[in-house]
């Protein structure tokens, strides 16, 4: 079959990651609202951002075998339809249930395993899809998730100030269209196979540690989101910091800075990709990524701090998507469990960041930038990683 007929399933995959986007993005807007509105202390409220990944942790981990088994157009129906199930829920199931904290925890928890699914499933799709230049499509893909991050907030924002936050649950129940939207494309796109695929049920875990590279790629991953977590984690408080900001704009202005760099990046290598080396631009990003560490860690202007942030998101674009692209071309039949291992991977890299940052930070007495300034070992890992890779090709 030739591309054309394939650039729909393409689509369908970038919508899923605006999928994605939503479910990660879209309940912390709601935080201060439901803490008014229920009387839940904003600790529980955050708990459900550390359930939802916790989630979608373990689908990375259990979720191939069944993937391989019932294929990925069954799991993309099911993915979208969860998270349709668990923003339904959440539009009412706190207002119905004695505890209003676990009426949305229950939310989180089905929409959850949608998130989860999408991410595993979105990327070896596009990679199966019979296109050239398979760098750039992963990357513009995984620029789709920025972009989603961003119009989350925007559009939820605008609605918020046209509407009013009161009016929340009518604005979740209209997230639903992306997924209902996702959800029917992938009834009937045409959808490829990997050429590892089934035989990654066989091979297994063992399989795959047994080709030389794979540790390599399961360190990239983990470099890739704790090098993007670390600081983007902590771009609310110092966009508050450095343009005096109330909480909630310095929530708004820091990620969302730091989500369109990472997206431009993405979507230049994306556009760009037929043109530009993957290696040497994952080699210029990390250089990129180390210079923003030390422009956060060691300038004491805040605006200039501000601006290393976004900084590190244009050079962390790459990292994701790059090191997806690489595993493909390195890893013999990976199958649906390769990219699940490195979703995995990835995922545990965007807690271990901050958790390395934070701890610093304490150590640092609260010091910020001495936090962040040590997870500089991330970038620094993944540059020795891709020496690794070059040396054992």
């Amino acid at each position: 079959m030739k591309d054309k007929g394939y650039e729909l399933t393409i689509k369908a995959a970038f919508t899923g990651y605006i999928v994605q986007a939503i479910v990660n993005n879209f309940l912390p807007l709601l935080f201060v609202s439901m803490q008014d509105e229920y009387g839940i202390p904003l600790s529980r409220m955050t708990f459900l951002i550390t359930l939802n990944f916790g989630i979608q942790l373990f689908i990375d981990l259990c979720s191939a075998p069944v993937i391989e088994r019932i294929g990925y157009r069954a799991s993309m129906i099911i993915s979208n339809a969860c998270v349709i199930a668990g923003l339904i829920l959440l539009s009412f199931l706190p207002d119905t249930v004695p505890s209003p904290f676990f009426g949305a925890a229950a939310a989180v928890c089905i929409y959850a395993v949608g998130g989860g699914l999408q991410e595993v499933l979105v990327s070896p799709i596009v990679e199966a899809c019979p296109t050239r230049n398979k760098e750039a499509a992963m990357s513009l893909l995984h620029s789709f998730y920025c972009w989603g991050h961003v119009g989350v907030v925007l559009l939820s924002t605008l609605f918020f100030g046209v509407f009013g936050i009161e009016n929340r649950r009518i604005l979740t129940l209209l997230w639903c269209l992306v997924p209902a939207a996702d959800l029917i494309l992938f009834t009937f796109v045409p959808i490829a196979s990997l050429p590892g695929e089934g035989k990654g049920e066989k091979g297994g875990i063992k399989a795959l540690f047994s080709q030389k590279l794979f540790p390599v790629m399961l360190l990239m991953m983990l470099c890739a989101g704790a090098s993007e977590q670390a600081v983007s984690q902590w771009a609310s408080a110092f966009a508050e910091k450095g343009l005096g900001v109330s909480k909630q704009m310095g929530d708004l202005l820091g990620p969302m800075l730091f989500a369109v760099c990472m997206g431009t990046s993405r979507t230049i290598y994306g556009i760009k990709g037929h043109r530009i080396d993957l290696k040497k631009f994952m080699y210029s990003s990390v250089v990129l990524c180390i210079l923003s560490y030390i422009v956060i860690t060691a300038v004491k202007d805040p605006i200039v701090t501000l601006l290393g942030c976004g900084l590190a998101g244009f050079s962390v674009g790459i990292f994701w998507p790059g090191a997806f692209s690489m595993a493909s071309s390195d890893i013999k039949n990976g199958g649906t469990l390769m990219f699940a291992l490195l979703a995995l991977a990835g995922d545990l890299g965007c807690g271990g960041g901050p958790a390395l940052a934070g701890g610093a930070m304490s150590v640092f007495g609260g010091n910020m930038r001495a936090g962040i300034g040590t997870a500089v070992l991330f970038p620094v890992l993944m540059g020795l990683a891709l020496l690794i890779r070059e040396k054992r090709h």
